[in-house]
């Protein structure tokens, strides 16, 4: 059923509900995930720099499971701890491990840097940057954010080449080893390469990338095992009593498997399912099947792969046949049971049968609690399988089932993270079930968080489809991830593309909404000039289509996108105009939020009074919808007006001080309480006392450094003035002054 069509409300600068720590231990420091859930705080919080030397923070760990049944690789181990011993240059060591499909590098080099975790304490990251999937390689900057985020930075900027230089200072200092996973070329992986002298970073590929070597690349080819090697490994599976009863049709399996690793634990898993069956019944089969399939084939050894798979494929139940065709179809490379049953269109309890089934077969690849994925070769042939056997339109049948899925889903999650949030309609082609369990606010953005960059690649897939209403929806959807968690990149190309699509599909509220949400995003990012010309344009359509609720929210967005710029004068004139307009129509909350923001300017602009009386009335208007989140806003401004000269009443200031940050510890905004945070400590510089303001600002700083590079400069510079040492070591920034408003 369609959700009723209303206009949209944005959070300007809505923030985390949780947010990284910084911890300086022994004169480094490390940026830690996740630390502090502001829901689990009660009372005042007091972190101060002895504190943060005192414990370790956890650091990424990302590498995937390695296999369980690992073989041989002694010498090619021995090789990769030889380049690493003989590693020269100032530079992080490249190791470029390559060799044809099937042949076990990932597992290889998993199993290398597993053995060499306590030499890189500050993380071991992890990426497959899919080099030679249907779908196509993995932007280089969808990586980065993936990397930055792990270590907490949540605010990654949009450009890549930005990324990438942010990406070279986080990890200036660190010890990180990085696993770059089925790489298509040098300039996929450039671009990901830390800075720190100490980092490694192993590259796998199918081809040789030379490109790498200006890079200080170095390089070991792995080939297939000998075939002793792959009766081991045959042994391992199924047993070796098993293999030396039938030792040479043993032997004969793994001739034919090609010292393919994929391809011998493709066979072993087929035959370890019928314990009864004797091992040259395989080799038979697959001696009368070796030649039949080419579709796969690339050279090498290749084709033993997919006559493994095959034969895997014609022993599966009647029941899984179908959902393996499925799975190859599907837009996402890593899915679990949910995604699973949308796509088969089945129970969640079928499809975590399913799932068993293809990973006792090795047909599919386990990487951690309900996570799952293909070998490239044997996604390449589940979907080939696919297209010969199932009936026109089940691939297009298929991909909008997830697609469905997904907007279904997030669509659940905004509704519970934004209720005040005014929802467009939305269309399915397959009703999805009831919405997803999530228990809470926090469940829901941690899946939002989670599935960010699976839900980034559903919108790109309904755009490829034509799906034009299907793109702009996920994007909305997305929204309180955009807004609490602050991923730019993700934040300004989703909107880009939602705005394109929301143009063809013709829907002017759709086109409103991308125009507005995605101008927010700019220019919460600073770039002030293009959110102006969104903006301008959502209210020239607004004006057109005589919207005059979409008029005074555009209005709105110009005078957030000026009050950053610094251009006050501006920014006051359009708030004048927006709140008389949702005077006019009744919009009360609309109405408080422009007041919000009026007196921020008023405050900025030396009218504490003006401020006072104007943030007064928009904390009881924000108190009555209720919105408690912006109310405390209103309070946090209302109380640093209260110390601004001509008022002086910091008795007044420090009490509103303190109760907004309370409330903001009860509404979960880690960022705002950083920003009241400071706002103490201007309180208590403006008195003279000196001590607290440095205490106040240290607190400050602990919240934003991870997060807000500009928002931990100015706090930085404010221990400077004090005469205090940065415990960062960073060499001095812009001078102090407060903070633009953020209403």
């Amino acid at each position: 059923m369609a959700e009723p069509t209303t206009e949209p409300v944005t959070e300007p600068m809505a923030e985390p509900t949780t947010e990284p720590t910084v911890n300086t231990i022994a004169g480094d420091t490390r940026i830690s995930g996740p630390a502090v859930q502001a829901r689990d705080i009660h009372g005042g919080i007091h972190v101060h720099e002895h504190v943060q030397r005192s414990a370790r923070p956890t650091v990424p760990r990302q590498l995937i499971t390695g296999a369980a049944h690992f073989t041989d690789r002694t010498a090619d181990l021995a090789a990769l701890d030889a380049l690493r011993a003989a590693r020269s240059g100032a530079g992080p060591l490249t190791v470029v491990v390559t060799g044809t499909a099937g042949v076990g590098k990932t597992a290889l080099t998993i199993r290398w840097l597993r053995g060499l975790t306590g030499e890189y304490p500050d993380g071991q990251l992890y990426a497959d940057l899919r080099g030679h999937a249907k779908d196509g390689p993995v932007q280089p900057g969808a990586v980065l954010g993936q990397f930055l985020r792990a270590f907490g930075l949540d605010h990654v900027p949009a450009d890549l080449a930005e990324q990438a230089a942010l990406w070279r200072t986080v990890t200036a200092e660190l010890r990180i080893a990085v696993m770059l996973d089925n790489a298509l070329s040098a300039a996929q992986v450039r671009p990901l390469l830390p800075a720190a002298p100490a980092a490694l970073v192993a590259v796998t590929s199918r081809r040789r990338l030379p490109g790498l070597g200006v890079d200080g690349a170095v390089f070991h080819r792995l080939h297939a095992l000998d075939p002793g090697a792959s009766v081991e490994l045959l042994s391992r599976r199924l047993g070796g009593e098993r293999v030396a009863r039938e030792h040479e049709a043993a032997s004969s399996l793994a001739d034919l498997c090609a010292g393919l690793p994929l391809a011998v634990c493709v066979v072993a898993a087929r035959m370890a399912a019928r314990p009864l069956q004797p091992l040259a019944a395989l080799v038979g089969a697959m001696n009368r099947e070796g030649g039949r399939l080419t579709a796969l084939h690339v050279g090498g050894g290749e084709e033993a792969v997919e006559t493994a798979l095959d034969e895997s494929y014609e022993a599966l139940p009647p029941a899984s046949v179908g959902g393996y065709r499925r799975l190859g179809l599907l837009p996402v490379a890593e899915f679990g049971a949910d995604v699973t049953a949308a796509a088969c269109a089945c129970t969640p309890e079928a499809a975590e049968r399913l799932l068993d089934e293809l990973v006792e077969a090795s047909l599919l690849e386990e990487l951690g609690a309900d996570r799952y994925r293909f070998h490239d070769l044997v996604s390449l042939h589940a979907a080939r399988r696919a297209d010969e056997e199932e009936l026109p339109g089940v691939r297009e049948e298929t991909v909008r089932r997830v697609l469905d899925w997904y907007l279904s889903t997030a669509t659940a999650a905004r509704a519970l993270l934004s209720p005040s949030h005014r929802r467009l309609h939305r269309d399915y082609v397959h009703a999805p079930p009831g919405p997803p369990p999530f228990g809470d606010s926090t469940t829901a953005l941690g899946w939002l968080d989670a599935e960010r960059l699976r839900l980034m690649g559903a919108v790109r897939t309904a755009v490829e489809w034509g799906w034009d209403a299907t793109a702009w929806q996920l994007v909305d959807s997305m929204q309180p991830l955009f807004l609490r968690l602050r991923p730019y990149d993700l934040w300004i190309e989703a909107h880009a593309t939602g705005l394109a699509a929301a143009d063809r599909a013709g829907d002017a509220r759709a086109v409103s909404r991308m125009l507005t949400t995605g101008g927010s995003g700019l220019y919460n990012a600073g770039r002030y000039d293009e959110a102006i010309d969104w903006f301008g344009r959502a209210l020239r359509d607004a004006r057109t289509e005589g919207d005059r609720r979409a008029e005074a929210q555009a209005l709105h967005g110009l005078g957030q996108s000026h009050r950053l710029a610094g251009r006050l004068e501006q920014a006051t004139s359009l708030f004048t105009e927006a709140l008389t307009l949702r005077e006019e129509i009744g919009y009360d909350r609309g109405v408080a939020l422009t007041r919000l923001c009026l007196g921020d300017i008023a405050l900025a602009s030396g009218s504490p009074h003006t401020a006072v009386a104007l943030l007064s009335r928009a904390r009881e208007g924000l108190l009555a919808v209720p919105d408690p989140y912006d109310a405390a806003r209103a309070l946090a401004f209302l109380g640093r007006a209260h110390a601004a000269d001509g008022i002086g009443d910091f008795a007044t200031a420090e009490r509103q001080l303190r109760q907004a940050h309370d409330e903001f510890v009860a509404t979960g905004s880690v960022h705002w309480q950083g920003r009241v945070l400071e706002m103490l400590g201007r309180t208590a510089q403006d008195r003279g006392d000196r001590r607290k303001a440095r205490d106040c600002y240290e607190q400050s700083l602990a919240r934003y450094s991870p997060v807000s590079p500009v928002d931990a400069a100015r706090l930085r510079e404010r221990l400077r003035a004090l005469g205090h040492r940065d415990p960062l070591g960073n060499p001095p920034e812009n001078p102090p002054g407060d903070p633009l408003g953020d209403c």
